[in-house]
């Protein structure tokens, strides 16, 4: 199947998608990105990911694109083109194409944005969750910013690349309180030793996950015991149950940390209706 993929304005085919060699995300990671999750061929959390969307640029002084409805627009015809009912749609906005420099280009120029949009095999992501998968740590190695949600990945890409290394599908950084901040990719739960639901605060510096927004509505609806109380590694060894969450990600139970086996080795019963209950809500308001 062919694929295409938005850039600038107009849709080309994917092969032969390309951005200028001066775009100043390409040179300088000057740029923000979002990822929404498509379920049945629509966009979940469609909202959150628009606020944090123009947060971020607003945080980094770069212009919003187009309108909100436009870029709804683009995004859904984004999926069409590429027949994908459930996957991933990927979009980027740097601030535009301008003479290689640190400062920002005077007079400003277009941002420039690229979009893309691709099937993901959610009955093996489903079997995954059935299993569990496992986590390591790595130092916090990030900038201090992480609330913006920027195309600077670097420390991310060698977090996740040493997981896969360890046969971990996720690298939960740690910072210098010996405290959990979040995933490389997605954000850190823990069911306690004392039932209660664990995940860090977003005063601290981490990203403000839109999976773990709508996540926290459907733990409030569903009575969980709930804290934003931060957690180390070996609280999370010790706990009861563990999961991470994101768009790509979704609600995934944590079985192993660190080599380190929780209880029985087997998805918690927390995580894995709190997964349930959160794909049921997606879908009912994917847009």
């Amino acid at each position: 199947m062919s694929r295409f993929a938005y850039v600038n304005g107009r849709f080309v085919r994917h092969g032969e998608a390309a951005v200028h060699i001066e775009d100043r995300g390409y040179q300088l990671a000057d740029g923000v990105y979002e990822v929404w999750a498509v379920m049945n061929g629509k966009l979940a959390d469609a909202e959150g990911h628009f606020k944090r969307l123009w947060r971020s640029l607003d945080e980094l002084r770069i212009a919003h694109p187009m309108t909100e409805a436009s870029l709804l627009l683009v995004l859904r015809e984004a999926v069409r083109r590429n027949k994908v009912r459930n996957g991933l749609c990927y979009l980027q906005v740097t601030r535009g194409v301008a003479r290689r420099d640190h400062a920002f280009p005077n007079p400003p120029v277009p941002p420039a944005v690229v979009i893309t949009a691709k099937s993901v095999d959610r009955a093996a992501a489903d079997a995954k969750a059935l299993v569990g998968a496992s986590v390591i740590s790595v130092p916090e190695t990030r900038w201090a910013r992480c609330d913006i949600k920027s195309i600077g990945l670097l420390p991310n890409a060698l977090a996740k690349q040493a997981a896969r290394e360890r046969g971990a599908v996720e690298a939960w950084f740690v910072d210098d309180m010996g405290l959990v901040t979040e995933g490389a990719s997605s954000n850190a739960w823990i069911v306690d030793a004392d039932g209660v639901l664990r995940t860090r605060d977003t005063n601290a510096n981490i990203l403000r996950g839109v999976t773990r927004s709508t996540l926290l509505e459907v733990i409030r609806e569903s009575g969980v015991p709930f804290s934003e109380k931060p957690f180390t590694i070996a609280e999370a060894q010790q706990a009861k149950e563990a999961f991470i969450s994101g768009a790509g990600s979704l609600i995934t139970p944590i079985v192993q940390i660190d080599g380190v086996k929780l209880g029985d080795g087997k998805p918690g019963e927390v995580a894995s209706r709190l997964r349930r209950l959160y794909i049921e809500r997606a879908r009912e308001k994917a847009v």
